[in-house]
């Protein structure tokens, strides 16, 4: 059966519900590296979302579809899909050796994969319950206690079981009438920027975080099991911490026998410029979630685990599923590790990314309805002074041949893939800025600033 592009639409319309999709059909073949084509209309389009930040390399990529050994191994994975869990395969075998030398830390020897960002945090909560109710058991505590997650306001971890618990974002239908536990949950003292221009206030917002993390270490004595927060909070607004922060939550976590698990599912994998955002900031997690741009989902851990017998790493079975992370998944980040190293992405990733960040500061400095420009590597954002006029300007971006996403109240994020080149982000950023101005420019006719409903910075 031949699917045209033009019936695209219809058959998604029928079978599910499309409604917040794009209206775009993509040209699987004729998309190319940072440029997407639609289907049914031939239009190209600048990619700043980057499928929600999990396309490392673009479509396509040369080195991906011209190198038949790994076509090779792509279509044996794709043609037999085998439970990882059981059964060795070279293939997997491969995929690890690369994965050991270019995403593991030695400092986090354990690893455990499976499939979905939400099912990589929730094993990382499943290791921290089973480590704390041990550490409670052998001080003499039932077992009863140990299971709760300290967590930060407008996180995203995800949608499913325990993550529904954590996620807090503007959008409350992510969440609402599913059953939650009651975790505590605290300020999370995100950086306004330029961050010299607000220090005094941001070191305040810490300090109310950590009181508030305190209280809850004294109230809730033995109870708590782990720490959980983004290196970078995505969905939640591109919110950032300073390094004193999350070196202040390692040291509570420390001392109140307590595990620091860092979600990376969307600031992993070198969209900052390193492999891991935390690796920029001076800590050592004792846990990490993965996802997205590694392809397979999963988890990495450290050796304050081995504080305990048998922790989950250790125990065959304790945590475990079928498939064992997707073995498809797992040959194709193996090979997008290897052009990681072999094209440099993450020098290009620092490099681009300090260019973009220096453009978006520029439009910040000059526009009354953008502010707050801020990003590690590619990881970029702006806010802009309504939820409307960002909305506004994202349809704007579209119309105009550049896909870029919201996240928070009123903030736009840029997610392009590592390979794009200066040049490529230069033809984007151009209309972005005639978008802002454009935009702008009719809203505040629409809105003259002192009706109030334009507020400038």
């Amino acid at each position: 059966m031949h699917i045209r592009s033009g019936q695209v639409p219809d058959i998604f319309g029928k079978h599910l519900n499309a409604k917040g999709m794009m209206p775009i059909v993509l040209d699987m073949r004729e998309s190319r590296g940072v440029t997407l084509v639609d289907g049914l209309t031939g239009k190209p389009y600048i990619d700043f979302f980057g499928f929600f930040a999990s396309n490392m390399l673009g479509m396509n990529h040369p080195k991906l579809e011209s190198d038949e050994a790994a076509l090779k191994r792509l279509k044996d994975a794709a043609l037999n899909k085998v439970s990882n869990s059981d059964v060795q395969t070279a293939h997997m075998a491969r995929f690890l050796e690369t994965f050991s030398r270019v995403a593991q830390p030695s400092t986090l020897p354990y690893a455990f994969f499976i499939s979905g960002g939400a099912l990589a945090v929730e094993n990382t909560l499943k290791a921290a319950f089973d480590w704390k109710v041990r550490k409670n058991l052998a001080k003499g505590i039932s077992s009863e206690h140990g299971q709760d997650v300290m967590h930060l306001r407008e996180a995203f971890h995800g949608r499913s079981g325990y993550t529904l618990s954590l996620t807090n974002t503007s959008d409350p239908w992510k969440t609402r009438y599913f059953p939650k536990f009651d975790w505590p949950r605290i300020l999370n003292p995100k950086i306004t920027f330029p961050l010299a221009d607000h220090l005094e206030h941001v070191v305040s917002l810490e300090a109310q975080a950590l009181d508030e993390a305190k209280s809850y270490f004294f109230e809730r004595k033995n109870e708590i099991a782990c720490i959980i927060l983004e290196t970078i909070q995505g969905e939640g607004g591109d919110n950032h911490f300073r390094p004193e922060f999350l070196r202040a939550l390692k040291e509570l976590c420390l001392e109140n026998d307590a595990l620091l698990i860092l979600d990376e599912v969307q600031c992993g994998a070198g969209i900052t410029g390193t492999f891991w955002a935390w690796e920029q900031l001076g800590i050592t997690p004792d846990l990490i979630a993965f996802g997205k741009k590694t392809q397979v989902c999963g988890v990495l851990a450290g050796h304050r685990l081995d504080e305990v017998e048998e922790h989950v790493f250790v125990k065959p079975g304790r945590i475990n599923s079928t498939w064992g992370g997707n073995l498809v998944d797992m040959v194709r980040f193996d090979r997008i590790m290897e052009i990681m190293e072999e094209d440099s992405l993450l020098h290009n990733t620092r490099t681009v990314g300090n260019h973009l960040l220096g453009r978006l500061e520029k439009i910040a400095e000059s526009n009354d309805h953008l502010s707050n420009a801020r990003g590690r590597g590619l990881m970029c954002a702006i806010d802009v002074s309504t939820r409307s006029l960002r909305d506004e300007l994202l349809k704007l971006c579209r119309e105009s041949g550049l896909l870029v996403i919201g996240c928070g109240q009123s903030t736009i994020r840029f997610r392009p893939p590592l390979i794009i080149s200066q040049n490529e982000l230069d033809i984007g950023m151009d209309i972005f800025e005639r978008v802002v101005q454009a935009g702008c420019t009719a809203q505040t006719k629409t809105f003259p600033n002192d009706s109030g409903i334009l507020s400038p910075k």
